[in-house]
């Protein structure tokens, strides 16, 4: 074997080692996380003052009807072993029964969860087509009205409670102007009638035909998802502006623009097309956000997902549907963030592996 083969081939075996051990790292760095997340939702779950068997039982059971369901749910266990029951029922998805509905908790959040996801999507969406060109336009007119008009739109959408701006949006666009429907996700005359195959109602309803029920269904969530879709807005079109402030004070673009190049190439062909790449792990955290902060969006406008499930459960005591909900969308967290992680590295260049 010649020498240049062995080079390359050395080469090789190093890149590989180099892949093998950013995978290992992704792995431990998932799997710490997740066990993290599984010890906080365990210990508050031990430190709240509700009975797990009282809230299954009521106060009224008789003590040794108590005694026996408490042995029989393991809560008689040291701590640790415990501990050791809950993370191998987490990683088998068996959160144990909602004493709500009666129904396993994860069979709740399969039906409930699809409504949270469609929500934040719509929201997303509506973030980012309008997010990144109000942060451009700030980022071009640093220091104009317009820069001061999209700055002004990003505080508010940070400083005002979203409960509150909820509760605006419903006296003025329901109760005032008619324009979107009653709170829910659909009308009473379809909920009976409608089909839902993946559990995203835009999507079914479309793929069905029935387009009565795709704009019931888009008359329902547009308020709600424009409301996350505002809170969207403020956060990418701040970071928007700042990646591209830093872009366009850059070298190459004074080279483009002794060039001769037009300001417009400039902006979207050369800065903006840098600034995307960590705009990716913006657009990601912000519907992660989306996902895990639509609590109270939810509770105002009744819809049904994730977030007002855990709500009910909480305002009912129902901790097992408390804490499955909340480790689900913490793990769902986690999942895009280390995904959004690896997706940069995988898209700049300066972080691939040499």
């Amino acid at each position: 074997m010649s020498a240049v083969e062995q080079q390359a081939g050395a080469r090789g075996s190093g890149r590989a080692l180099a892949i093998a051990g950013g995978i290992g790292r992704f792995l431990l760095i998932a799997a710490t996380t997740y066990l993290g997340l599984l010890a906080v939702t365990f210990f508050i779950g031990r430190v709240i003052p509700i009975d797990p068997v009282l809230a299954v039982l009521g106060d009224r059971a008789p003590e040794s009807v108590v005694e026996r369901t408490r042995r029989e749910m393991g809560l008689d266990l040291p701590l640790i072993e415990q501990f050791w029951i809950y993370i191998k029922a987490a990683l088998n998805g068996d959160f144990g029964t909602s004493v709500l509905t009666t129904n396993p908790v994860m069979a709740d959040i399969r039906r409930v969860f699809p409504a949270t996801i469609e929500l934040a999507t719509v929201g997303t969406l509506i973030g980012t087509v309008l997010g990144i060109p109000l942060g451009v336009l700030a980022a071009v007119k640093r220091g104009s009205l317009a820069d001061q008009f999209v700055r002004v739109v990003g505080l508010v959408g940070y400083s005002v409670p979203i409960f509150w701006l909820a509760l605006l949006a419903l006296v003025l666009f329901y109760a005032k102007l008619q324009w979107v429907a009653f709170p829910g996700r659909i009308d009473i005359v379809y909920q009976y009638t409608f089909t839902p195959v993946t559990g995203f109602y835009l999507l079914d309803s479309a793929l069905q035909g029935q387009w009565d029920v795709f704009w019931d269904v888009f008359r329902h969530i547009v308020l709600p998802g424009a409301l996350l879709g505002y809170f969207s807005l403020a956060y990418i079109s701040r970071m928007t502006r700042s990646f591209m402030l830093n872009e366009l004070s850059q070298e190459y673009v004074v080279a483009a623009r002794a060039k001769g190049l037009s300001e417009t190439r400039i902006i979207w062909g050369h800065a903006l097309r840098n600034a995307a790449v960590p705009m990716v792990t913006v657009i990601a955290l912000s519907y992660a956000g989306l996902l895990e902060g639509s609590v109270l969006t939810e509770t105002v406008f009744s819809w049904p997902g994730i977030g007002l499930y855990i709500t009910d459960s909480l305002q009912n005591a129902d901790m097992n549907a408390v804490l499955g909900g909340t480790i689900v969308i913490g793990s769902v967290f986690i999942a895009i963030n280390l995904f959004s992680d690896l997706l940069y590295k995988l898209l700049d260049p300066r972080t691939k592996v040499r």
